[in-house]
């Protein structure tokens, strides 16, 4: 998967430094991002992790049938939907890398696909449904209004989680579902495709770039500007648009992790 005008992968990021953390100013204030290591669970030795409930599950979004992996630890504090980029699926190694850090966290994820099989075979020959924002977006209410209703979910907070072009569509959600949204994240996320629902967003918004993708970092700051909720900016050194490079990943893994206890307490207290 290419990222649209992105410029070349390349070189690789220093493990060791700390990501940039670019906090904007909105009506309410600044909302900063802290950098600290995540809680580590510990174990007696022999003692087993809880089991979590996952399962292959089937969203109707307006006639279309669309599969996904829920999984649900125990006890989970809200529900994490995954919205991937142009050309890929829910089988995304880096979205499920990711979905594999938070469930330690007490986060339910749902990676799901957003076009049908069909659907899907289609757009590689002719691309013309990766960029469907609106229809990528109206998928997504979909699967937001299923985890409402559904047993195992219901009534758990969501967060989006939107990666590449996948950001726009989770923006237009979350515009669109402001009571069910608790926050969102963009992974070298396209939020400028949102259009104008990006004005409307009312969930806080952690956006998500490699240093060394440049484009997408600049959309990213223009997008920052339009927004009117608590949001922040967060540049990994040396990374490119996939975060392919050594420890990029996890530093992704981590902010959103820090971002969701963020919103989460915020919105409990």
């Amino acid at each position: 998967m290419s990222p649209p005008h992105a410029p070349p992968a390349g070189g690789v990021a220093s493990t060791t430094r700390t990501p940039r953390i670019a906090p904007w100013r909105v009506g309410r204030g600044t909302l900063p991002v802290a950098w600290v290591g995540g809680p580590e669970v510990r174990r007696e030795p022999g003692e087993r992790r809880p089991a979590m409930n996952s399962r292959t599950v089937t969203v109707q979004a307006a006639g279309a049938a669309l599969t996904g992996d829920l999984t649900v630890p125990p006890a989970a504090r809200a529900v994490v939907l995954f919205a991937h980029g142009s050309g890929s699926s829910r089988h995304s190694p880096r979205n499920r890398e990711v979905a594999a850090g938070l469930r330690t966290a007490g986060l339910g994820t749902l990676l799901i696909d957003l076009l049908t099989e069909d659907e899907e075979r289609l757009d590689l020959r002719t691309a013309e449904l990766r960029f469907d924002i609106p229809l990528l977006g109206r998928r997504l209410v979909a699967a937001v209004d299923w985890l409402a209703r559904s047993p195992g979910t219901r009534g758990l907070p969501v967060v989006l989680f939107g990666a590449s072009t996948g950001a726009g569509a989770a923006l237009v959600a979350a515009a669109e579902r402001p009571d069910r949204v608790r926050a969102v994240v963009s992974r070298g996320g396209r939020p400028d495709l949102a259009g104008a629902a990006l004005d409307a967003v009312r969930a806080p918004v952690l956006l998500i770039v490699g240093g060394r993708d440049q484009h997408v970092l600049r959309l990213n700051e223009e997008a920052a500007r339009r927004l009117h909720t608590p949001h922040s900016l967060l540049v990994v050194p040396g990374a490119t648009h996939l975060f392919e490079e050594p420890g990029a990943l996890g530093q992704v893994t981590e902010a959103a992790r820090q971002w969701c206890d963020e919103q989460l307490k915020t919105a409990a207290g």
